[in-house]
């Protein structure tokens, strides 16, 4: 009699221990290469309280920043070949991937603030150009902002004509290498965490980043002169390995779509807000002298970039252009 309640006993442990392990939490890494206090930082780290929350555990996701898990170029090539489950690249990496529609966000002066941006990231362009990454082996989740560029270098940058024979860095775009060429400007590509010894070296001259981006990265210190041209808008796309996405249970998706629902409302709220408290704090540092557009000054720069347009029309797709432009009304 004992020997059969210790059989019952042991089976029932055995089953117990197989359930257990049935119901191991799924893990989903999410690597970024950002600071964990920047947008796109706290966006993730928002994305996992509430993915573990609504899936009750049945989630655990791991947030991996700075670059612990991999570089800036190589974070598409991990997702897809599954090495890692999510990342959120800026939009300029998807050119070299082959998909050069995202490219059109490079374009200078297309969005006139952020309700006319999330016109486009967040209504029926933003979902069709999400769709388009099924193809590559990912999944299109959301659409993050980091903020607005500013132009910034080693002397006054008030009209365009400035920024001639200037070493520019930029992100890896054809588009804002054809906006740099048009300003008669040297287009340098420096991965971010490079660019402030780059700035320091005198290996380059100027840059455009958000506020936040150029006051995490310590810029301010070494671009004396900015201008608020508020020409280019910086954002990413939350990404993650399609098959892993397509594997995992429909109720457990559903909860992780609603965590990254939450988590886009949260990011790009914040976002706004630290660019407003980057710039802030920068003027308040003194090193870099930041000015201020006229009207003027601006028509000037958004006709000096139009031929941008026409430059990349080919590559990006004059449709694609003219409904975005028709989403968010004139620059003006």
């Amino acid at each position: 009699m004992k020997s059969l309640a210790a059989l019952i006993i042991a089976t029932l442990g055995l089953l117990l221990a197989g359930q257990s392990r049935a119901e191991e939490a799924i893990v989903l890494r999410f690597s970024h290469v950002v600071a964990p206090d920047t947008p796109k930082g706290l966006g993730a780290e928002k994305f996992k309280e509430l993915a573990e929350r609504y899936t009750q555990g049945r989630v655990r996701v791991e947030v991996y920043p700075l670059a612990q898990l991999y570089r800036d170029q190589e974070e598409l090539e991990a997702v897809q070949l599954g090495a890692v489950e999510m990342v959120a690249p800026s939009l300029a990496k998807f050119g070299p991937l082959g998909i050069k529609e995202f490219e059109v966000f490079d374009l200078p002066y297309l969005f006139p603030g952020w309700a006319a941006l999330h016109a486009v990231t967040q209504g029926a362009i933003g979902k069709e150009l999400l769709a388009g990454l099924d193809s590559k082996g990912i999944r299109g989740l959301a659409f993050w902002d980091n903020g607005f560029k500013i132009m910034s270098a080693n002397r006054p940058i008030h009209m365009p004509q400035d920024l001639a024979g200037l070493r520019m860095r930029i992100q890896p775009s054809r588009v804002l290498q054809a906006q740099m060429k048009t300003l008669g400007v040297v287009p340098q590509i420096i991965p971010l965490p490079a660019v402030h010894q780059a700035l320091e070296m005198g290996v380059t001259d100027g840059t455009e980043n958000p506020p936040s981006n150029m006051l995490v990265q310590r810029l301010s210190g070494v671009q004396p002169h900015a201008t608020l041209s508020n020409h280019g808008y910086l954002g990413y796309a939350v990404i993650v390995n399609k098959a892993f996405w397509d594997g995992l249970p429909r109720d457990i998706r559903s909860a992780l779509e609603r965590a990254m629902s939450e988590a886009t409302q949260y990011t790009n709220r914040i976002a706004e807000t630290a660019n407003a408290e980057a710039l802030a704090k920068m003027k308040a540092a003194g090193s870099t002298l930041f000015h201020e557009q006229t009207a003027a000054e601006r028509e000037a720069w958004i006709k000096a970039l139009e031929p941008v347009y026409a430059d990349v029309a080919a590559r990006i797709g004059k449709d694609r252009i003219d409904a975005i432009r028709a989403a968010t009304g004139p620059t003006q």
